[in-house]
């Protein structure tokens, strides 16, 4: 197969196979997103699941301690209300998702569900915990928010779980 020839502003001829690491480089580039947001969520969700104290409905460091504080400053009072109804087995939804979503993201099985978890729990988080944070660019969780948003758009086409099942689809 021939390779296409151009000319840059030079007059040089460029060729498409003379830059194989552009073509890489645009197939791997949400790879250090998955990688960083997969390890950051795994680990969120172990911490979580492994602390009795915060796993409380009360006590300092508990989830229901922490809710209660935040209730005001919420953008969705209702939300942090529905949570203080049973803090423990909120905390405990909250850990498992983190991890679900920081598994499924760091081996790109379902990747997009993944994305979209992890993207709910940040929204959540966001809306409730770190709403009142002033200047808004403080509190991390809109941040991982939008991080999360090509993950949910692209998934994981490359190194990925779901990239092999889509192959062994391709080639029945």
């Amino acid at each position: 197969m021939a390779a296409a020839h151009r000319t840059n502003r030079s007059g040089i001829s460029t060729s498409s196979r003379s830059r194989p690491w552009r073509a890489n480089a645009s197939r791997h580039a949400l790879l250090p997103l998955r990688v960083f947001l997969g390890v950051t969520f795994v680990y969120a969700g172990l911490d979580k699941l492994t602390d009795p104290g915060f796993l409380s409905a009360s006590g300092s460091g508990s989830i229901g301690e922490m809710m209660r504080n935040v209730r005001d400053g919420s953008a969705v009072p209702w939300l942090v209300d529905q949570a203080l109804r049973n803090p423990e087995a909120f905390g405990y939804a909250i850990g498992i998702g983190e991890l679900a979503a920081g598994l499924g993201t760091l081996a790109g099985l379902w990747a997009r569900l993944a994305a979209l978890g992890g993207a709910l729990i940040s929204l959540s988080l966001w809306l409730t915990v770190s709403w009142s944070t002033e200047p808004y660019y403080y509190g991390n969780d809109l941040i991982y928010l939008m991080a999360w948003l090509p993950l949910v758009l692209a998934g994981a086409p490359t190194l990925s779980l779901d990239a092999i099942r889509h192959a062994s689809r391709r080639r029945y």
